[in-house]
């Protein structure tokens, strides 16, 4: 029999691991969704459909992906780390752990690496890229999307293997 003090914190982490399942959610639907719909290609017009030039939009202004994802940066990051600490005593958790927070690394620094290098010229730029700039920086975004919908799947899932095994110990000793 674990004492209660045990079974609290497993209760903690089942917590901490579900609130972080939520943001990886928020964070592959999202990357999904701007693959899907394809919020590159529409962000990156010249012309908007009456033939103007579209705004210029700054990285946290109305209609930017950054103020969409960046809400939840600190659920992701604050979820992990308040899971990792009760429960990095658990030894056969450990390596699950650090897949976790490898894979949530993995996954800001490709969105990192979009932002400063695709999404500041293609969107942010004060001059417009030629069409066949436009296209190279497109593929690049594409193919790194899928590498970030990889990183985030699988931290998502990750946090859910986790939370079972927690959640499976605490009802256990119930």
């Amino acid at each position: 029999m674990q004492s209660s003090s045990t079974q609290r914190q497993e209760e903690q982490v089942v917590a901490f691991l579900a609130l972080a399942q939520l943001g990886y959610a928020h964070w592959f639907f999202g990357n999904l969704y701007e693959a899907v719909v394809k919020v590159p290609d529409r962000l990156s017009k010249k012309e908007s459909a009456a033939g103007e030039d579209p705004p210029q939009m700054s990285l946290l202004s109305s209609g930017s992906p950054v103020r969409y994802f960046l809400p939840g940066v600190p659920v992701v990051i604050g979820s992990v780390a308040s899971a990792m600490l009760p429960g990095w005593k658990w030894r056969s958790a450990r390596p699950w752990f650090v897949s976790l927070a490898l894979s949530t690394l993995l996954g800001f620094v490709v969105t990192a690496y979009l932002v400063r290098t695709v999404n500041f010229k293609l969107f942010f730029a004060s001059q417009p890229v030629t069409e066949a700039e436009r296209a190279h920086l497109l593929r690049i975004w594409y193919r790194a999307n899928i590498l970030r919908l990889l990183t985030t799947g699988s931290a998502w899932l990750i946090a859910a293997r986790l939370a079972w095994h927690f959640y499976q110990d605490v009802r256990r000793e119930r």
